[in-house]
Order: C-alpha cells, then structure tokens, then sequence
C-alpha cells in the first residue's frame, strides 16, 4: 500500500466515508491517519528521529517534516531529535532553547508491514473517537429507560445493543430467573455511564427501585406532568413492591391515578416487571400515618416513634402479626426500605409484658434507691418517674399531687435522690481517673461523670482524643449495606446523647483546643444560610 503515491484526494474520502460510517469527526480520522505515517516514515529514517506528518484537509497532500529541538548542553539525549545551542548555529541564526528546526523529507512508501501497522493505528483512534461519542451521548441519559436488543449472553450477564455501542444488564440486576435470546427486545434502567479502559461502561438495571418509578412515569401523564410525585419505592425484583405517591392536586386521587381504569397502568408496569405485585401506598408527612399506611394490607393498633434513633414500634392485634410481618419478612421489610425507618413489630400480648416489665424494672429502682415500700416505688412510676434525675431535679408540686406526698416527704425523696445520685457521679469520676481521663477532658463542659467514664473506657481519656471523634462514633448511628441497615453504637448514646449534641461537643472541644476558627465557623455559617436563602427565592 502506498498512501503517498495514491491520488491524495482518495485520502480525503477515505477519512470522510470512515467517519459517516462509524458518526464521529473526519478531522479524528485525518489525525489518525498523519500518526499512521509518521510511525511508517520513522520506521524508515529511524525511530529516533521525530517525524511528523501533515495532512491538507483541502487537497490531501501529505507533507512529512523533521523536527529537531534546541536544549541545553546538559539535556541533549536524542541526538536525531535534539541538539545544542552551538550545534544549531550552522543551521539558524542566533538560535534559543526550546527553538525548533523544522525541514521538510521526501514521503515514503508504504510496505506491507508498514501499511497494516498504519492501519491498525487508524482502527485503534477510530474506536476511540466512537467511545469518546459514546461517553458523550449516554452520560446525561443516566436515570432513564432505554428500550435495547439483545446481542448475547455471557456467563449470566446480557450484553445488548443500545444503537451507538453495547450496555451490559448484569446478572444481579436481572428479575429473578430472566432469560433472553438474540434479537429479543429489552427494556432497561440505565443506572451508570463510566469512563473506563476499554471504553464507556453502560450500565442497566431491571431491579433498581428507579426503574419502576421510571416505568409509571411513563404510564402515569400526572406523573410525568407533575401533578402527583412518587416519594419513595421499595422493591424486592420480581416478588412484590411498594410504592408511595402524593397528589399536588386536591381533586386527584394519586392511588387511583397510578392504578388506572381497571387496573389498566399498573397492570402495564406488573407485566413489564415479570407479574412483580405492587401496593401503591398514600404517603403522609406525618410518619406513623405513612407507616401505617406502608404496613397495608395489616391492620396497626400503635405507632409509637424514636425519632432520634431513627426507630419506630409497630404494635398490631395478635392475628394480623402474619400479614404485618408477610412471608420471609417481605412486608416489613419492604416498609422499613420505603420509610427509611428501623421497625419492631410486636403483638398487643408482646407489648402488655413489655410494658409491665418496665414498670417493675422502675418499680425497683425507686425501692432499691429511695428506700422505699413496694406500693410508694409503684406511685411513683404510675406518675411517669422514669429514672432518679427526674425526682431529683423535678418541680416540687409535680410530687405533691402523689396520693400521700406532703411537702416534708417530697423534699425527703429528692434529698435521697440527689444523695444517691452524687455518689454514683464520684464513684464514676474516681473510676475515671484510674482509667486515666486527665483534667483536660474531665473539666470539659458539656459531659457528666458517667459520660466521661464511659469514654475512658473506649480510650478516650484526654480533650484532644474527645476532638477527634465522630459525632456518629459518639451518639451512635444507622449505615446501610446493600439495601439493609446496620446498628452503629456510640459511646454516648446509652446517655441520650442526639447527633447534633454530639457534633455541638465536638467542634466546642476543637474550638478550645484551637483546631478551629470560630469565625470561620460562622462566616460558613451564614454562606449556608445565604444559600438556603436563595434556593428558597428560586
């Protein structure tokens, strides 16, 4: 093959027949067809030298040209390529460093080694370009549906044909048993485009929670328009699902919107989903309520909610447990993914022993601390005392209303209280101190001698060991792992230490130390606020 003795405009078409055909830039081609013969032409004068090669994008003569570089005595390592200041004096006039000397050499031939080379650098930039286009084209279309062909499948995994390349349908991301055959029409989630070695990377899912969003999107107008919004979905691909929907539109029922004439719009999105049944669910802001409603078709008794922890207690009547809970857990399960809340399902019989058993546990409490009969012990729970501090520290009056309770017995009881309470508050310091907190963390602000002990404990024995915790390592937290969520305890927490306490004691003992700028903090403070402000406007 000799490119360079061929009619040059047939270099010209060549590069515009390639680029039509595969929809990427002519120029992309030309360039890849310069490097070709740059590579040919410096197997031919030396690998050494730097040859280059121009194209004319009108007339498609191929220029070659020798490149020589000006650098520096010390530098000088390619003697074809580079040279002195002195030695390019017979050459230029007054020549400088980093100048270039650029002379034009005869084209060469092309062989036939050289010819597949070139044309294997040609293929390897095409399909660049076509992966760059690739990239550039799906980038933005990630959370959508795309509707594809099957090409094959590879040890489980559906390679499919989007158009302009191929998109992988991982096995995990299948309806349970899914098969396909070639040329079989798909429709798919597209959950991630990346830019990878080998090419963009399109990624598609027909198990994410997106997918069947997407999919009464499509089948739903109000929806797509807006007027009634999917708030939350919770899957188990191929089984069943939950759905939670509210209208903007008082005279729209959104349930009834999504379920359609006889059914007809769900039953388009069950039967895109491999008969996956799906409860469309009314969501509240109001937490119990969409809670109760997410448990449907079970019937709730109580909701009772710990919105710190992120946790609620579901109580149901004993012959609705079954349903509540559903098979392998699914019901529950499913409500606490749409909820994002941490549920505890337990019967009325359940809840009954539980509760007497908090009230002995009290009960006790009171008789082992304040030295008290069996029935005071039990007044005093009746009345809502839950633990020392509060009949330690409460209003006088709120102990006077107790049957029997004049003001002289009152006092006695705080006076035990605080007595027993300042006891354990020493025995929890000494205990501290030989752990060995230091004077540092004990005088701090904010944490009570049982906090401090319980840090010594876990090692945090000094102000600076407190500044570098986490506020979730002190309050404690939840971290979901593949769809589950996962208890992390803290240090405070048995102390009903929030997050945001948590994180206030922290940045304190950082400003003490002087790891932080308050002035920083606020400043921070109020671009946030600034912000907040302005996306409220828009």
């Amino acid at each position: 093959m000799a490119i360079t003795s061929a009619n040059q405009l047939e270099l010209l078409q060549t590069a515009e027949a390639v680029a039509r055909e595969k929809m990427i830039d002519p120029a992309l081609v030309i360039e890849a067809m310069e490097e070709s013969l740059a590579r040919a032409a410096k197997s031919r004068y030396g690998a050494e030298m730097d040859i280059r090669v121009s194209i004319d994008r009108k007339t498609g003569r191929a220029t070659f040209t020798r490149v020589r570089t000006v650098v520096e005595d010390e530098l000088l390592e390619n003697y074809q390529a580079e040279f002195t200041v002195e030695q390019a004096k017979q050459y230029m006039e007054n020549p400088e460093v980093g100048q270039q000397l650029i002379e034009e050499v005869p084209p060469v031939e092309m062989g036939r080694i050289a010819a597949q080379s070139a044309k294997q650098v040609i293929l390897q930039k095409v399909r660049e370009a076509e992966r760059d286009r690739q990239y550039e084209e799906f980038k933005d279309r990630a959370g959508t549906i795309i509707n594809a062909l099957v090409k094959r499948e590879e040890y489980g995994n559906v390679i499919v044909d989007v158009g302009a390349g191929e998109a992988i349908l991982r096995r995990n991301e299948k309806i349970g048993r899914e098969s396909y055959r070639p040329n079989d029409r798909i429709r798919c989630y597209i959950k991630d485009v990346r830019r990878e070695q080998r090419g963009p990377q399109i990624f598609l899912s027909r198990t994410a929670p997106e997918f069947m969003a997407e999919l009464f999107k499509m089948e739903v107008p109000e929806i797509y328009d807006g007027i009634i919004e999917i708030k939350a979905v919770a899957r188990d691909p191929g089984s069943r699902a939950k759905i939670a929907v509210i209208s903007y539109d008082g005279s729209i029922d959104p349930v009834g919107a999504c379920v359609g004439m006889r059914g007809s719009r769900v039953q388009a999105v069950v039967n895109e989903l491999q008969g996956e049944k799906i409860d469309i669910i009314p969501w509240n802001e109001d937490q119990p309520t969409f809670l109760v409603n997410a448990l449907q078709p079970a019937e709730v008794s109580k909701v009772v909610l710990d919105e710190e922890a992120g946790k609620i207690e579901v109580v149901v009547p004993e012959e609705q447990l079954s349903l509540a809970i559903g098979r392998r857990g699914q019901n529950v399960r499913l409500a606490s993914q749409l909820t994002n809340l941490d549920i505890d399902i337990m019967t009325e019989a359940d809840e009954s022993a539980r509760r007497q058993a908090e009230f002995e546990e009290r009960t006790k409490l009171f008789m082992d601390n304040l030295d008290l009969d069996e029935f005071f012990a039990q007044l005093l729970v009746s009345e809502g005392f839950t633990n020392l501090e509060e009949v330690a520290y409460v209003e006088l009056d709120e102990l006077l209303v107790i049957d029997g309770v004049d003001e002289g017995t009152a006092q006695e009881l705080q006076a035990r209280a605080r007595d027993v309470l300042e006891a354990a508050a020493k025995a929890a310091l000494d205990n501290a101190r030989a752990l060995g907190a230091e004077d540092s963390l004990i005088e701090f602000d904010g944490l009570t001698p049982q906090m401090i002990e319980a840090l010594a404990k876990d090692d945090v024995k000094t102000l600076e060991d407190f500044a570098t915790c986490a506020d979730w390592e002190l309050a404690g937290g939840w971290t979901t792992v593949d769809g589950e969520r996962h208890k992390d305890d803290g240090v405070l927490e048995p102390f009903d230490v929030s997050l945001e306490e948590a994180q206030q004691l922290v940045m304190t003992a950082r400003i003490l130390l002087g790891w932080v700028d308050p002035a920083e903090l606020e400043a921070e403070a109020a671009e946030e606020d600034e912000a907040d402000a302005e996306e409220t406007e828009a």
